[in-house]
């Protein structure tokens, strides 16, 4: 499929009548477009191109603006995946880092509970548990 746009744009190339010339030395054949030096010569009339075909070149330039509109919404597709990485790593960062301080103050507590008094014991026992249950709720561990 990528050969097609090359082969048109070939043929819509101007291209002159040139000659080739072919040569036989020493039983080796070359082609060239200088005249031979010495050996067997023979000259060869290369036709013209044809004439470009206004229809290809037409279809040729579809198929480029095609492509420049699917590589254009494919980089808009990765930037908006990109974006919506980058979103969703800083909301698992921001998860993690409500987590974390939910841990330490459920330790807290819990250190509060053991150090308690025995007036304020069970309101540290308490204090420790909704802590505990507040770690549940959010981080489910």
């Amino acid at each position: 499929m990528k050969l097609l746009p090359l082969l048109l744009l070939a043929m819509a190339l101007p291209a002159g009548a040139q000659a080739l010339h072919k040569c036989t030395i020493d039983g080796k054949v070359s082609y060239s477009q200088q005249p031979c030096e010495k050996g067997v010569a023979a000259t060869i009339a290369v036709p013209p191109a044809p004439s470009p075909d206004p229809a290809a070149a037409a279809d040729l330039k579809r198929q480029a603006r095609e492509a420049n509109k699917l590589a254009s919404e494919r980089r808009k597709r990765e930037a908006r995946e990109e974006r919506e990485s980058l979103a969703e790593a800083r909301a698992v960062a921001s998860h993690n880092k409500k987590c974390k301080k939910l841990q330490m103050q459920q330790k807290w507590a819990e250190e509060d509970a053991r150090g308690a008094t025995l007036q304020n014991l069970e309101r540290s026992r308490q204090k420790a548990k909704r802590a505990a249950e507040m770690v549940q709720l959010e981080c489910g561990g």
